[in-house]
């Protein structure tokens, strides 16, 4: 078996799939590997260049392979995509993610700490939160939903005086 330079990793839920080149562009590995077998397919191999797609998940395994001395370059996903030669599958995105990686022009993602990712679960919570609120607030003041009394009974405005207006 040839020398892995490049490997393009497209992760999943319980299967990842692994594209690997040598330094000469010949494939050398394409295959899936379950989620337990990952760090023990990556610390058989040499130190080498491994690419994935940048996502929450995807910086705790280039933390994982960095342990392991690999050299792990994030890419968003949508620079990721005009690689895809074929059906979009994740053999064919391992094999974008392989081909990506080695663009001399592309742009990567810093890999997250454990302490940067949590404070950045802390701030989407909150926007979550603030954006749930707003919602809900919006709907309640929404126009014909809410009645304000005005003097008497007989005056009340929203929607239904509103349309009592408008018949009358």
């Amino acid at each position: 078996m040839e020398e892995i330079s490049t490997v393009g990793l497209d992760i999943a839920k319980s299967v990842f799939q692994v594209h690997a080149i040598s330094n000469a562009g010949e494939v050398v590995v394409r295959r899936q590997l379950k989620r337990r077998q990952v760090l023990q397919f990556f610390a058989g191999l040499r130190p080498c260049l491994i690419g994935m797609e940048a996502c929450a998940t995807a910086h705790h395994w280039a933390r994982e392979l960095m342990k392991l001395g690999h050299d792990v370059r994030l890419m968003p996903p949508r620079y990721v995509k005009p690689y895809v030669k074929r059906n979009k599958n994740d053999a064919a995105d391992a094999e974008a993610i392989c081909e990506a990686v080695t663009r001399p022009t592309m742009r990567f993602v810093p890999v997250k700490t454990v302490d940067q990712q949590s404070v950045l679960m802390l701030h989407r919570t909150r926007q979550l939160f603030i954006r749930q609120r707003t919602t809900l607030i919006n709907s309640i003041r929404a126009p014909g939903r809410v009645r304000h009394r005005c003097g008497d009974r007989s005056q009340w405005r929203g929607g239904a005086a509103r349309a009592h207006r408008q018949r009358g």
